[in-house]
């Protein structure tokens, strides 16, 4: 079964989010998204679609990344969720048991042995 198949995004915690985004837009030349994050498109996604990874900065307070208490979480494209979930289980791993499911696609986690949280992603179909 294939796991991973790249990197979907960073998410780190900011004192000042907006203040933060705008600094590396300014002096980096990072296109700041509405939303609040960037996205870098692939040229050449071995998934044969066009593939894109997120960097965003959230709240020092959010409690998004929780029960992790590190400042940051990575985001993991995967081919299969579902099937992955099943199987970190089966391995022993901490999975959470709540799954995401939108139009941006599906949303698992797992948290490493460290107390990391991973966010995996199974983007949409064409994505």
């Amino acid at each position: 079964m294939k796991r991973v198949t790249g990197l979907g995004g960073l998410f780190f915690k900011a004192q000042d989010p907006k203040a933060l985004a705008a600094w590396y837009e300014r002096h980096l030349g990072m296109k700041v998204e509405p939303w609040g994050g960037v996205v870098f498109r692939w040229a050449d996604d071995p998934a044969g679609t066009e593939g894109t990874t997120i960097w965003s900065p959230f709240a020092a307070d959010s409690g998004y990344f929780a029960p992790s208490a590190a400042p940051f979480m990575l985001n993991l494209r995967v081919a299969d969720l579902h099937a992955l979930l099943a199987a970190l289980r089966a391995e022993g791993c901490q999975v959470d048991d709540k799954v995401d499911e939108s139009e941006y696609g599906k949303f698992g986690w797992v948290v490493d042995p460290e107390g990391n949280k991973v966010e995996l992603w199974e983007p949409p179909a064409g994505r």
